[in-house]
């Protein structure tokens, strides 16, 4: 194996590797990000094609929406449940400041499916603090069937490791938590705040196959653990299934009840770890791949101890997969560094379509934020894989970030008439868009072989 891929593999988990102590404070790039969307004027509006789609998706499930609305005995007024998501939908995507600039936007212009108003900042403002974000929680969970719906169809090529998956696994997870970006303290009761308080923090359960958000929970609480969701993660896994976890989520308890639950995982284990040797399935000078015990009492159970040598350090992972025919060590570790797609989603919500700053203070605010922004992340991330699909490449090969950005630049070819489709133009202008990645790393087959050849050699005579 060449010292390339020995550093990219070495790499695949460095954050992991990473001690409290040395990790660096996100606050002042918070502050920085806060400053400058308070500042900078809205984005122009998607292209009109774009809004279409956006309108043939959403519009409905606010809609269906309504019988809920009623429940709640909320009153009908100019600022409805659709008007509402219209204007928490175009604020996000338009990277719109403030509420502020919110009312002037939407006292000049349509956006989305609803004409111009004349509104006041005080009653967005109210609105955004009392209608219950449960309910544009539901359209978001009424638009995610219809995207998943529309993965299988399409044809481009898939990592080896997913397709692989694929083929063993009824559905494949990855499970993670990431804490919310602090508040603003001018903002309401936070004045007071001798602190900025942080918004939150969301669990996410990612489809690794589709790259969409398969569910999302949410916690007032900023400490709170990520163990904390383990019993809505549970509640949603079904028979057949993979999940992939990072250390956060070491748990023997859970770890049974994944097992009794005929699901799979796969997950870092401990440098303290205390487990006893049962069985050796494989022994080579960078492979070691053991059933052992672990736990005590009613947690006690037996697990898949995997440990590959990467350019001088050992990685180790377990799985309840104590048969390696049925899932080699090779898969075992080329499927954990795909974990990092979790991270990747975390990032794109926070910093590209800016959950990283907040409106307001007030937790509904907050919640109603949070929803909306995951309920764009899908609908981006569909963007992307038909850009995929056009372009005949991995999903892992597209730009995401380029993806939303270049839709600016297919807006203003549209209007000067040299542009009618959006696929048509990305295809056409993938380079200069830079809808593509630059090749700084072995691709997902590289990183693969590379563990295969690991994974093949003899095993030692004990």
């Amino acid at each position: 194996m060449s010292s390339r891929n020995c550093g990219t593999i070495g790499r695949m988990n460095k954050a992991n590797t990473k001690t409290k102590k040395n990790e660096k404070s996100s606050v002042r790039h918070t502050r920085a990000i806060q400053r400058e969307r308070r500042i900078h004027q809205p984005a122009c509006p998607p292209p009109e094609e774009f809004e279409k789609e956006l309108t043939r998706l959403v519009y409905p499930a606010a809609l269906a929406q309504q019988e809920t609305y009623r429940q709640l005995r909320l009153r009908a007024r100019i600022l409805t449940l659709p008007v509402m998501v219209a204007l928490i939908l175009s604020m996000i995507w338009r990277q719109v400041g403030g509420i502020c600039e919110l009312t002037r936007l939407v006292q000049s212009e349509a956006l989305l499916w609803i004409p111009v108003l004349q509104v006041t900042q005080q009653a967005i403002s109210e609105r955004l603090a009392t209608l219950p974000a449960v309910l544009l929680q539901g359209i978001f969970y009424d638009v995610l069937p219809q995207l998943e719906a529309r993965w299988p169809a399409r044809h481009r090529p898939r990592p080896p490791e997913i397709a692989w998956a694929q083929a063993h696994y009824t559905a494949l997870w990855v499970a993670d938590g990431s804490t919310l970006d602090a508040l603003v303290r001018k903002m309401g009761l936070l004045r007071q705040a001798p602190t900025h308080p942080l918004a939150g923090r969301i669990t996410a359960l990612l489809n690794l196959t589709s790259r969409l958000p398969g569910h999302v929970w949410y916690q007032a609480d900023a400490q709170a653990h990520d163990q904390g969701h383990w019993p809505e993660i549970l509640k949603v896994l079904t028979a057949g299934a993979l999940v992939i976890f990072d250390l956060g989520y070491t748990n023997f308890q859970r770890f049974r009840e994944l097992t009794a639950a005929q699901v799979t995982f796969i997950t870092r284990a401990k440098n303290n770890l205390a487990y006893k040797e049962s069985q050796t399935l494989l022994r080579t000078p960078q492979v070691h791949d053991v059933l052992v015990w672990i736990g005590q009492g009613a947690t006690r159970q037996q697990v898949r101890l995997v440990q590959v040598l990467y350019h001088g350090t050992w990685r180790r992972y377990l799985t309840n997969e104590l048969d390696p025919q049925r899932l080699p060590p090779a898969y075992v570790v080329a499927l954990y560094a795909q974990r990092w797609r979790v991270e990747d989603a975390f990032s794109l919500v926070k910093r590209l379509l800016g959950l990283a700053y907040f409106w307001s203070g007030s937790q509904n605010a907050i919640e109603l934020q949070i929803w909306g922004t995951w309920l764009l992340y899908a609908v981006l991330i569909d963007l992307t894989d038909q850009t995929a699909e056009a372009l005949h490449l991995p999903f892992a090969d597209i730009s995401i970030e380029m993806v939303y950005r270049s839709l600016y630049y297919y807006s203003q070819a549209h209007q000067r008439g040299e542009a009618t489709d959006i696929l048509s133009y990305y295809v056409a202008h993938a380079k200069p868009l830079g809808l593509v990645k630059r090749k700084r790393k072995p691709d997902g087959s590289a990183i693969l072989d590379a563990i295969l050849a690991l994974t093949s050699k003899p095993t030692l005579n004990l």
